[in-house]
């Protein structure tokens, strides 16, 4: 999945908990209006429908259905990025002048790409990540 997108479905589902929720509403929007306007009243509606879910998943302390959801807008993104491949340069307007903006510091940390590559050969292993890594070998 293309580095943007990851960044992009995750900072507007964060975005989504935050007083700056409808410019983040109405920068998403913006995305589908240039590529599949007919959608735009049905991804009002999904997002707003998100929104909710996101605000329980807070309240709940559920961060595994807050990334599930973050992990559909990325698939949702995803698909617009390969519908219109020009499209990258919005998105990315977007998450850098709308999206990330709405967030506390600490999340627009959490929200920047990470591209990590590796190789191994022989009897090599190769551990990454890009945060938190536990590693227990027996």
């Amino acid at each position: 999945m293309d580095p943007i997108v990851l960044a992009a479905g995750t900072a507007l589902v964060t975005a989504m908990a935050t007083d700056a929720w409808q410019s983040a509403r109405e920068g998403a929007v913006a995305l589908w209006r240039k590529v599949r306007p007919e959608q735009v009243e049905i991804v009002e509606a999904e997002l707003d429908e998100v929104r909710e879910q996101v605000l329980q998943a807070r309240r709940d302390d559920d961060a595994d259905t807050e990334q599930a959801l973050a992990g559909m807008w990325q698939v949702r993104l995803q698909q617009l990025l390969r519908a219109d491949p020009s499209l990258a340069g919005e998105i990315q307007r977007v998450l850098d002048e709308v999206l990330t903006p709405a967030l506390e510091p600490a999340e627009q940390e959490r929200i920047g790409s990470l591209v990590m590559k590796a190789k191994a050969s022989g009897h090599g292993r190769v551990y990454q990540a890009g945060r938190d890594q536990t590693i227990h070998e027996r």
